[in-house]
């Protein structure tokens, strides 16, 4: 069943972290009155907010972002439970005890994608696999060239709350995609959800 085009709008500008109503009703396909009426009544519910940019010669225009509120329709996963295991983890058995159980999970983790990865024979075809295998577990993961540079985007972090607590996690995951795309690539990080940016994004370069 096609999801409403309110839910559409939201989707879109979560992935895309800003556009315009004539690129939402361009993209979603629906009229640009009906893409105005939309954006107004999401506003109005405090999901979304305009914001005017100069463009240059010409007049500003208006983009559409989420806000908290609309930024919560996309929930972490089991954030408040996750979040006291970790504190009881680091209370009870210390730092090392946090420590190793970030090492685990980086290892499985590893393990998984390597596998997902084993049959790709090129950088392009490695990222289309773990932006995949990375959208199945709710990181809506998409890739991108520009130039001779690649990027791969994850616009949600389903353990943002975790990742929070302990920046252990985001290490962790730097250092298996550094390690899973491979070493005559340079892997960075250049925006972070937990540091305030609207998604995680990773270049990637020779």
């Amino acid at each position: 069943m096609k999801k409403p085009a309110a839910d559409r709008i939201l989707m879109f500008l979560k992935m895309r972290g800003e556009a315009t109503s004539l690129l939402i009703s361009e993209e979603l396909a629906i009229t640009k009155e009906g893409a105005r009426k939309h954006l107004l009544n999401l506003a109005e519910d405090g999901l979304i907010q305009p914001i005017v940019k100069s463009e240059g010669v010409g007049r500003p225009s208006t983009y559409y972002i989420l806000t908290e509120k609309g930024l919560a329709q996309f929930p972490d996963t089991h954030a408040e439970v996750t979040v006291q295991l970790l504190k009881s983890v680091k209370n009870l058995l210390g730092e090392n005890a946090l420590d190793l159980l970030i090492s685990d999970r980086e290892k499985n983790t590893h393990e998984r994608y390597e596998k997902t990865l084993s049959k790709t024979k090129n950088l392009e075809q490695r990222l289309e696999a773990l932006a995949e295998a990375r959208t199945k577990e709710g990181y809506m993961a998409e890739w991108k060239k520009e130039g001779k540079d690649y990027f791969l985007i994850e616009n949600h972090c389903p353990i943002c709350a975790a990742a929070t607590e302990c920046q252990g996690f985001c290490r962790a995951e730097l250092s298996n995609f550094q390690s899973l795309i491979g070493k005559e690539y340079t892997v960075e990080r250049i925006d972070h959800i937990i540091s305030g940016g609207q998604r995680c994004v990773y270049k990637i370069s020779q």
